[in-house]
């Protein structure tokens, strides 16, 4: 059960300290489980799109097909958790994560340094972020010696994939611009080839994303309660331990394979062996972006640090009750992907398209970056897939930056900057630390949505100025 701060103790606290106890108030009243969260949006969605026209039968075929849609994307998240559990579950990684974990000397600086973690981490890679961070929250709310808030740690997970992340090197948009062989042949006619050089390795993406990065830290400890007022994970009834289980004494002769590592070595020399062919092939950076590739990459380390089949098998076990959130409400957003690109009105355009002639109409060179920006983060909302959304979103935006001759590298940037915001708020992106940690989406709103609130105008103001500073390349796009 949640401790209920005194109000004199929380008017001691900074303001945004106050703001943050305040909203995790109202979200543990208020907030849905993330499940409700995604239903209510398929619901929002259908009904606009029988209201633009569409036919309730073709929503009903939009739902079914798109149901299904996310389905290798749900695998992919599904084993990104269990990954990192058995990881986690070993001794080698359990002793890691408990020497970061006594470092920090206050609860406030555990969650700054998570936050800094998970930032610095997620430049490399999302899903390293989140997971990594998580397990060092473990790591730390087991400390007697610290009282660390418990949500505020667990916040502090997501903040790498709600600011900066797709500013760095596994963003999905500037992967998909540099390699023409992923890209469809409607959006390349539109873009072109456009490299790294114009996108995430432009000094104006390094400002944007070192002052994003710093605001997000700063914003963490200023939030963050102090000692009097954090709530542990033991106030919240969540068992934070990451105990090591021995195996029981081999006591049949049929278990012999069960205990040997020769099983864990033969899949981990063939796993090796073709990380190794992609990563000599492809490179680090490429290779790494690859959710298959960080899978069996984080498998493999997975099984080598367990050693013998049968303590692998059972630290499996324990995580998968962690993945139930994954595996019910991916499939929802698959369905709302669906409906608000397949399901056409009246004037034979889909909801995602009217959203966007929405935007468009008002938009000039000088406001590009807003709009647009303002755009893709409220569309974030409904669709959460960086990559998957801007094949959505880039063949209208993209050709809206060629028409107005606005620089198409930075066109990327202002979408992956701001493409970032909702995932703040939005439980989607929350779904893997939340199967960790134990807790639910409204234990982290409180403070994410802290962040949000500040990092909307900062992103925003920084795209447009940032963005007037970008030469337009007539190269960078054909004809």
């Amino acid at each position: 059960m949640s401790a209920r701060p005194a109000s004199a103790q929380v008017a001691r606290q900074s303001g945004l300290a106050r703001l943050a106890l305040h909203c995790c108030a109202w979200s543990e009243r208020c907030f849905p489980d993330a499940w409700v969260f995604s239903v209510t949006l398929v619901a929002v969605v259908a009904v606009a799109a029988v209201a633009i026209g569409a036919e309730p039968a073709a929503v009903v075929r939009q739902f079914g097909s798109g149901f299904w849609s996310l389905i290798p994307f749900t695998m992919q998240m599904t084993l990104v958790i269990l990954a990192g559990y058995v990881t986690a579950d070993s001794p080698p990684v359990a002793r890691l994560t408990s020497w970061l974990a006594a470092r920090p000397r206050t609860g406030r600086g555990a969650v700054v340094m998570v936050a800094l973690v998970c930032v610095a981490l997620s430049l490399l890679h999302w899903g390293l972020s989140m997971i990594f961070g998580s397990l060092l929250v473990r790591g730390l709310a087991v400390r007697q010696d610290l009282r660390m808030d418990y949500r505020a740690a667990g916040a502090a997970c997501v903040l790498g994939c709600g600011s900066v992340w797709a500013m760095g090197i596994s963003s999905s948009a500037a992967q998909l611009q540099a390699n023409p062989e992923s890209m469809p042949p409607s959006l390349l006619a539109i873009t072109g080839v456009i490299p790294f050089s114009e996108t995430i390795f432009l000094w104006q993406s390094f400002a944007l994303t070192a002052v994003l990065a710093a605001v997000t830290v700063w914003v963490a400890w200023k939030s963050a309660p102090d000692d009097h007022q954090a709530v542990t994970a033991a106030a919240l009834g969540v068992d934070a331990a990451s105990t090591q289980h021995t195996l029981p004494p081999r006591s049949r002769p049929g278990e012999w394979l069960e205990y040997s590592p020769v099983l864990t070595l033969v899949l981990v020399t063939l796993g090796g062996a073709w990380l190794w062919q992609e990563f000599a092939t492809k490179g680090a950076v490429l290779a790494i972006s690859n959710l298959n590739t960080y899978n069996l990459l984080f498998l493999t380390l997975a099984l080598l640090l367990q050693w013998r089949p049968r303590r692998f098998l059972a630290a499996v076990a324990r995580g998968v009750p962690s993945v139930g959130g994954v595996l019910v409400q991916f499939p929802l957003y698959g369905a709302i992907s669906a409906i608000l690109t397949g399901a056409v009105g009246d004037s034979g355009a889909t909801l995602s398209k009217l959203l966007t002639g929405l935007f468009t109409q008002v938009t000039s060179r000088d406001t590009y970056a807003l709009v647009v920006g303002a755009y893709s983060a409220i569309l974030g909302f409904f669709l959460p897939s960086g990559g998957g959304k801007w094949l959505v979103e880039a063949p209208y935006v993209m050709q809206l930056a060629r028409d107005l001759e606005y620089p198409l590298g930075w066109a990327v940037q202002v979408y992956n900057a701001a493409e970032a915001l909702p995932n703040l708020i939005n439980p989607f992106w929350m779904l893997p630390v939340l199967g960790i940690l134990g807790l639910k989406a409204r234990d982290l709103i409180g403070y994410t949505f802290v962040q949000f609130l500040i990092h909307v105008p900062v992103v925003l103001l920084l795209l447009w100025w940032l963005g007037s500073t970008v030469a337009y390349h007539t190269s960078a796009a054909p004809g």
